[in-house]
């Protein structure tokens, strides 16, 4: 090969770098794990320099098929993971340095793609998402487009019912986000009053290894009692403020108590209050998150 001959190896890893971001992105929608998510980017890395390039027309829509399907094989066996989850399952908590650095697609929307069944949640996500035509999206699921086109409208119609009515400013979400976490830090029953709305649900995801609910806590009423309780039970012994920003596009913060056990709180805001409360203790789930334990932030900061 002379020099001026094109090398067929460093363009296909050029053309891998180029669409890997929207690969890891879809990968993680998919499967609420980064963790997973890049290790399914990698498989289709080499699936993608053993095959036979010279005749694949569209890298990017070839890339984009292989991880969908290969996120697909994965939730079979996930599905059964997450049915015997000790409690709740939520996503791997990612962080953004603000707002716009997020898509669409937040922590909120995630918990109601993950009731959808694989095939619909890759048909909302390929098409309403990553506007992928419905022909491609059909070769990708192994569906009709007719039938892909179902599926997406009946994912579509749960993710409408999980999207806030009317959109929170950034100023009001972060805060209202603040006034909650100085609220759960001291455990004021009214000032906790005043930012949750009526029918606010947490949900706490130890993994069974860390302490958390087993259930969804749900109401006013329950989930002040439920702050209030930790609040005592940190008396005297404050929880640390690592971090306070963004989290999968909703407002939130991290935290570690005085024993180092981390802590990521997200919450979702409709008309100034917030309705839904989302919590990661799972150690599994935060190591990507370990290095900020060194980086002590302001509290309210």
């Amino acid at each position: 090969m002379t020099p001026a001959d094109p090398d067929p190896e460093a363009g296909a890893d050029a053309a891998f770098a180029s669409a890997r971001p929207r690969l890891i992105r879809l990968a993680y929608r998919m499967l609420g794990s980064r963790a997973e998510a890049e290790d399914v980017v990698q498989d289709a890395w080499l699936r993608w320099h053993g095959a036979a390039q010279a005749g694949i027309r569209d890298p990017a829509a070839f890339l984009h098929r292989t991880v969908a399907r290969l996120c697909l094989d994965h939730l079979k066996s996930a599905r059964h993971r997450r049915e015997v989850y000790p409690g709740p399952w939520l996503p791997e908590p990612v962080l953004h340095p603000d707002v716009t650095a997020a898509d669409d697609i937040t922590l909120h929307l995630m918990v109601a793609l993950e009731r959808l069944s694989p095939l619909e949640r890759a048909a909302f996500l390929l098409h309403d998402v990553f506007e992928t035509p419905f022909e491609e999206v059909a070769r990708v699921i192994g569906r009709d487009p007719a039938a892909c086109r179902q599926l997406a409208s009946r994912a579509r119609s749960h993710v409408r019912a999980a999207r806030p009515r009317f959109p929170v400013a950034e100023a009001t979400a972060r805060t209202v986000a603040a006034a909650f976490h100085a609220a759960t830090r001291t455990g004021d029953t009214e000032a906790l009053r005043s930012v949750l709305a009526a029918d606010v649900v947490v949900y706490t995801d130890g993994g069974g290894q860390r302490p958390a609910a087993r259930n969804p806590i749900v109401g006013e009423d329950r989930v002040v009692r439920f702050f209030a309780g930790l609040a005592r039970k940190s008396a005297g012994r404050p929880v640390r403020l690592l971090h306070e920003g963004w989290i999968d596009g909703l407002p939130g913060f991290v935290t570690v108590d005085r024993n180092g056990v981390l802590q990521t709180t997200a919450v979702a805001i409709e008309g100034g209050r917030v309705i839904a409360v989302y919590i990661v203790r799972n150690p599994d789930k935060l190591r990507h998150l370990g290095h900020l334990a060194a980086v002590e932030a302001p509290l309210g900061g």
